[in-house]
């Protein structure tokens, strides 16, 4: 009962808020000079009102605001480092979008409000004034899993126009997240656009895909009834069944639909977390298609849970099997303070007491989107050198 009067006091904040044009003036957020953020809700019947965000410590933590005298609740945090914030209200135990901020972005089944404070990484992550590419949303057969997917295509503001062929990059996600997760959270369309316009990266396509190979599309696409959605649990790898199909479905049709370079030296693939594990897999598996690779948050762990043979000699054979192909890039990065941090350090010992070229980068941070966004940075000025 209690969830279902907050509800109701949520659509009335709502409601509020749209049929009534005369009420008070509410801009939020507010980024100040020395980057301050100011927060505001108009809740004039809601009694508490908190925000939990991304800059706060903890996950779960919370910080009250303030009721002022028309009802507008009010909270200054900061200052903030330049960075891309996510950020939720808290009314009586629920959370809610900020109706003031038309920015809202998705992760998993959580949505929240988002701003950026400006700066080095802001502004990278901001959709600045040089030509911009396209973000286009594709549905391709996928004859091994039995269904149509779809898949995110960037390319870069030159495709059009020149004629070229392009190298392409394909970018993996997270376990709980799908093909929406790298534009949403991850601002690889901005961070594209702003590295390749300041001459740091190469031009390439980046393709991202639905990493769960039960499921079509994302969680949040309205779909027609004929077409099923599928499920995606939290770590979906079984088998290798997403590797064959990026190898047997996505790469034909990208190569068969785009202006590509179809050599293996012009394919690099990449991923976060359960994509981490996806790249190190396909690496194994089809160490002749791609020859960049970047393992993100993500290092040795227990494989056969997921379906795939795993002992030291069988790595070690795989291994051996890349060796043979001599990959321009072995990419790996993982924060300090990531739950994962261990199977990475086993990861990088593995390598090299086996002799194999690599390179790691470790950083402060932990399992979140702005280490991987800032790793997305870093990597993608070293494809295709």
């Amino acid at each position: 009962m209690k969830k279902l009067l907050t509800i109701c006091l949520l659509a009335g904040i709502f409601a509020t808020a749209a049929a009534q044009p005369d009420r008070p003036t509410v801009v939020s957020p507010e980024i100040g000079e020395n980057n301050t953020v100011t927060l505001r809700l108009y809740a004039p019947d809601a009694d508490a009102v908190s925000v939990t965000g991304s800059w706060m410590e903890g996950w779960g933590s919370t910080v009250q605001l303030v009721k002022g005298e028309e009802g507008i609740h009010e909270v200054t945090v900061g200052p903030l480092a330049s960075e891309m914030y996510t950020y939720n209200f808290v009314v009586n135990g629920v959370r809610a979008v900020d109706p003031s901020n038309p920015s809202v972005v998705r992760d998993g089944r959580r949505n929240e409000s988002m701003f950026i404070v400006p700066g080095e990484k802001g502004d990278l992550y901001s959709t600045g004034p040089d030509p911009r590419g396209t973000l286009s949303k594709v549905w391709y057969p996928s004859p091994s899993l039995g269904m149509d997917r779809r898949m995110y295509v960037y390319t870069p503001s030159c495709y059009e126009a020149s004629g070229e062929s392009y190298p392409v990059l394909y970018l993996l996600h997270g376990g709980g997240g799908d093909e929406d997760a790298w534009t949403t959270l991850g601002r690889t369309p901005q961070i594209m656009d702003n590295l390749v316009a300041a001459g740091r990266a190469r031009p390439m396509i980046v393709v991202m895909t639905n990493g769960n190979p039960d499921q079509a599309v994302a969680q949040n696409e309205p779909l027609a009834g004929s077409v099923s959605r599928g499920q995606a649990p939290a770590v979906s790898m079984a088998g290798g069944r997403f590797e064959r199909s990026l190898v047997e479905d996505v790469i034909p049709y990208i190569e068969q639909n785009y202006n590509v370079d179809a050599r293996p030296q012009s394919r690099a693939v990449a991923g976060l977390s359960m994509g981490g594990i996806q790249t190190m897999s396909l690496s194994f598996t089809y160490p002749e298609k791609f020859d960049w690779y970047g393992i993100m948050s993500m290092g040795l762990v227990d494989m056969t849970r997921f379906g795939v043979e795993d002992d030291y000699e069988s790595r070690r054979h795989n291994l051996g099997n890349l060796r043979k192909t001599n990959p321009s890039l072995y990419w790996i990065a993982c924060g300090t303070e990531d739950f994962l941090y261990n199977s990475v350090v086993e990861l990088i010992a593995f390598l090299e007491s086996n002799d194999f070229p690599h390179t790691y980068v470790e950083t402060e941070g932990g399992h979140t989107w702005d280490i991987w966004r800032l790793y997305l940075s870093k990597l993608a000025p070293l494809l295709f050198r």
